[in-house]
């Protein structure tokens, strides 16, 4: 089983930064790719960026040039740098782990830009 913990997930105001940071245990697997998606109340899941193995990157359109994604696959960790955060930033973060063996989501940490 896998499990993925978020954190640093808080109240900002816009043109703030948060990074937040999600960490993954159990079954991992090297090549994967660990990713960040986020809700807003009233929208779909929306896609914000991931990462494989190889450090090749996704952006969601929306963030693309303010946010960051890294990882650490010593540490099984995927971070996010937000910056120029904006009131349409705000969301519940979802941490995303895809392997062959599947799919985990963790529980998510609420992001909320104030203006």
């Amino acid at each position: 089983q896998v499990q993925l913990v978020e954190s640093g997930g808080g109240l900002v105001q816009a043109g703030g930064s948060l990074r937040l940071s999600c960490a993954a245990s159990g079954s991992i697997f090297r090549i994967n790719v660990m990713g960040w998606y986020r809700q807003a109340p009233g929208k779909q899941r929306e896609l914000v960026a991931t990462i494989n193995s190889s450090g090749s990157t996704n952006y969601g359109p929306s963030v693309k040039g303010r946010f960051i994604i890294s990882r650490d696959n010593a540490k099984n960790t995927v971070y996010l740098q937000m910056n120029s955060l904006k009131p349409e930033d705000t969301a519940i973060y979802y941490c995303n782990l895809n392997q062959v063996a599947g799919t985990s989501w963790g529980q998510g940490t609420q992001v909320t830009v104030s203006s």
